[in-house]
């Protein structure tokens, strides 16, 4: 006799919630779960910081500049890095600042949360300073197929994986009180110019601060 056969739940078949005919499901998680986990951890608003996935720290430009001039190689793109690497320090001095800033507040120390895409580079910066100021951070990370992990600043209960980048970008703008947009590539202005569109149409009403950040960059971007 063939053993017993028992279905799989709906909720539970993989396969079925992977599938097209399920997508307004995940669509739906997408909201849902980041909702409820902010809730839960009375994250009201939020500081967003854009920037580049490819600034890297003081520290390690440094160690790439001496690499390079001690195996004889072409240091120009070493010593572009080690210039950009600027705007990272100032990332992480400005969200240690907001964050410190954000806890001296009374009632509460999760006003004005730090967030960023949660990925390297100026994103992990932002991470960073908050972190560094003992503060609660967000990351919204995206699935890419080059991959993009979590810096291992974010707060972890506070950092997110999103499939879809329309989801992603809800939860940037719905919490935000203010924007920093640090200098960045395609991303970054993507993300960018879609907030002031939102502001232009009035589909963001309430008020928030746009905020670019690096007059020589932006001065030649934009």
């Amino acid at each position: 006799m063939s053993s017993r056969f028992r279905a799989v739940k709906a909720y539970k078949n993989e396969a079925f919630l992977g599938s097209r005919d399920a997508r307004v499901l995940r669509i739906l998680s997408e909201y849902l779960e980041p909702e409820t986990r902010f809730r839960e951890l009375r994250i009201k608003d939020t500081i967003v910081m854009f920037g580049s996935a490819r600034i890297p720290s003081r520290e390690t430009a440094q160690a790439e500049l001496a690499q390079v001039v001690a195996s004889g190689a072409d240091r120009a793109r070493a010593e572009q890095r080690l210039k950009m690497s600027r705007y990272y320090e100032d990332t992480r001095e400005l969200a240690r600042r907001l964050t410190e800033w954000s806890k001296s507040l009374s009632g509460t120390d999760r006003r004005f949360v730090v967030c960023s895409g949660g990925g390297p580079g100026i994103m992990e910066a932002a991470n960073r300073g908050a972190s560094e100021a003992k503060g609660e951070n967000v990351g919204l990370n995206i699935s890419l197929p080059f991959e993009q992990n979590d810096n291992p600043y974010i707060t972890r209960r506070l950092s997110f994986e999103f499939h879809y980048f329309f989801m992603r970008k809800f939860w940037f703008s719905y919490l935000a009180k203010a924007f920093v947009i640090m200098p960045g590539g395609f991303g970054t202005l993507d993300e960018f110019f879609e907030v002031v569109t939102l502001v232009q149409t009035l589909k963001i009403k309430k008020k928030v601060a746009i905020v670019l950040y690096g007059t020589e960059y932006w001065d030649k971007v934009l």
